[in-house]
């Protein structure tokens, strides 16, 4: 209800003959005639500032900005959505002038664990404050900026649901799909893709689906099964994801089915030298590591902690974790290293580096590092060891593998071998602006976030510079004067597997840091993945050649971390609600399953 009108001026006119009246006569009277002595500049003037006055005072009000809402029905925390049939289909978005700078924050909130809003002009807490150029985050009301921000969620939703369509009606319970040829593969046939997803079913809100892949997982999913998986991969596809979903959820049976297939992955760690083999028979109860060789790569054994230590501290049984820390307690004291950084490969027999004089930051070393500041705050910043080694390995980065490219002068990550540096790196590296931020956000050195910036636009480039704007599985980088072009790449290497490193660090430095430049890049991927990869009945695929938009030659194959972290790096990338899987309670492992951090007690 309105207030009642009042004046906002007193005139006050004093008589020639010096006598004072307040009569109302008299003072209409007097301002009329002031009034037409102005000139109409001067008149023009005044109203313009009345009427600035009276509409800031409208749009500021939060009386009336209630009640507004509540006449129309919204309350600006919910997507708009109509019920047609008793089915919740949400309207397709139209989006707003890319050109526009908006700051506002989203509209979708966590159901249930995850519904503890906080205000909405929240920052990061004092101990965790970093010296990043956070931006102005305040709410505005405006609604192109609600419209903006809800479309973009709105497409990821979309998108995740032509996905699941196609695994829906071609590869329903089995691994992966295969949107070509409408059918499917199996890798381990468990359903692989319908686990790495579940929360991100739930993330993103959809009710209907999340509903028909818990029937399938309460039905269905039996870890009893006469078949060998690769331990790293199980532990963060599937274990990582179940334990993930039942946080989010409070579903036991989802716990029920994380201890299940965590206590069948135990006989890995049976070996003389506790580095576990990489493969394990969940039906016989055996291990063994690959035909070719007795080594398991440093990654993969060294990127399973966050998994097995919460399930450790939910079940109360201290096994699964003393298996793990054991060979974290080794890795820590082994000699190989270089300034911090590892060797690929490590033997099962003896519990040593071999190949010893090859460091990268891509594939069987990347989530090593990853691991080490992730257990740091997955434990409460207690364990000093994990971040003394973390901390060792970017300096080791930085004096080891970090160079510019020319002409442009973009920072890389390259890769040494034997003391000869190559100019090569991987898209997985893309990882590491993202930890680099997370770091810099619990309180590590402010020139950590520096060269995530600098990185995070390199990588962004290995997109842009692609006549498909995807980036290749892995680039090269030029570094001899007179190049023409950064990023070179070579013919094997011009595929696309769909993969989210690159979103997923464009989350964590928007998070942080509030620019909307983070936000469009990642739309723009989100648009070339549209473009270049969509099946129409249903699906994403692989590609073989980000160079040729005309003839891009799609492989027939949506991985499962498409579904499990791609679309979900994208919507977090999109929300503007700190809230949504928060930072300071939650920690993502390399699967993009978030893990609660524990509290300080434990």
């Amino acid at each position: 209800m309105l207030p009642p009108s009042r004046r906002d001026f007193v005139s006050l006119t004093v008589s020639e003959s010096g006598s004072y009246t307040n009569s109302k006569q008299w003072r209409r009277q007097s301002c009329w005639r002031k009034w037409k002595q102005l000139s109409r500049l001067q008149r023009s003037l005044i109203l313009f500032t009345l009427m600035l006055l009276l509409v800031g005072g409208i749009t500021t009000s939060p009386t009336l900005i209630g009640h507004w809402r509540g006449e129309n029905g919204y309350d600006g925390k919910q997507p708009f959505v109509v019920n047609l049939k008793n089915e919740y289909r949400s309207i397709p978005p139209e989006l707003p002038s890319e050109k526009k700078d908006y700051h506002r924050r989203g509209a979708h909130v966590l159901q249930n664990r995850l519904q503890t809003k906080t205000n909405a002009s929240a920052v990061i807490e004092e101990e965790h404050a970093s010296d990043t150029d956070t931006k102005d985050t305040e709410i505005q009301d405006d609604p192109a900026s609600l419209a903006l921000a809800e479309s973009r969620l709105e497409a990821v939703r979309e998108a995740f649901r032509h996905a699941w369509k196609g695994y829906k009606n071609f590869a329903w319970g089995h691994d992966e799909l295969k949107p070509i040829s409408k059918s499917y593969g199996e890798w381990f046939g468990l359903g692989l893709t319908l686990i790495d997803a579940l929360d991100t079913m739930w993330i993103l809100g959809l009710k209907e689906e999340f509903a028909e892949a818990r029937q399938w997982v309460a039905k269905e999913l039996s870890f009893d099964k006469n078949v060998d998986v690769n331990l790293f991969e199980s532990t963060i596809r599937i274990l990582g994801s179940l334990l993930s979903t039942y946080h989010l959820t409070g579903d036991s049976l989802f716990l029920e089915k994380a201890k299940d297939i965590g206590s069948r992955l135990m006989p890995a760690f049976n070996t003389a030298s506790k580095i576990p083999y990489s493969d394990v028979n969940i039906g016989k109860g055996t291990a063994h590591p690959p035909q070719w060789t007795s080594d398991s790569s440093v990654a993969e054994v060294t990127s399973i902690q966050l998994e097995f230590r919460e399930l450790s501290r939910l079940t109360g049984d201290p096994k699964y974790k003393l298996a793990v820390m054991e060979v974290m307690k080794q890795v820590h004291k082994l000699d190989g290293k270089q300034d911090g950084l590892v060797p690929m490969f490590i033997n099962t027999n003896n519990g040593l580096f071999t190949h010893q004089g090859i460091y990268t930051l891509g594939a069987r070393a990347d989530s090593y590092y990853e691991y080490l500041l992730k257990q740091w705050i997955q434990g409460g910043k207690t364990e000093k060891e994990f971040l003394d080694d973390y901390l060792q390995a970017v300096e080791g980065v930085k004096k080891n593998l970090l160079k510019k490219s020319t002409p442009s002068g973009l920072a890389f990550v390259g890769e040494l071998s034997h003391g000869h540096f190559s100019p090569k790196m991987d898209h997985l590296v893309c990882f590491l602006p993202g930890t680099l931020a997370l770091g810099a956000h619990y309180g590590l050195p402010a020139d950590h976030m520096e060269l995530a910036k600098q990185l995070m636009e390199t990588c962004y480039q290995m997109y842009a510079q692609m006549e498909t704007g995807l980036s290749p599985e892995i680039a090269h980088f030029n570094m001899h004067e007179g190049s023409t072009q950064d990023v070179d790449v070579k013919i094997a290497d011009r595929h696309n597997l769909l993969r989210p490193e690159t979103v997923e660090s464009l989350f964590y430095l928007y998070r942080f840091t509030k620019d909307k430049k983070y936000q469009q890049w990642g739309w723009e991927i989100l648009q070339n993945f549209n473009k270049y990869t969509r099946v129409p009945t249903g699906g994403y695929t692989s590609i073989n050649n980000v160079r040729d938009p005309a003839s891009p030659n799609p492989r027939d194959k949506m991985e499962s971390f498409f579904l499990g972290e791609t679309l979900k790096y994208f919507y977090l990338l999109f929300s503007e609600d700190p809230n949504l899987i928060s930072l300071d309670k939650y920690v993502f492992n390399t699967e993009a399953h978030p893990l609660p951090i524990w509290p300080q007690s434990e």
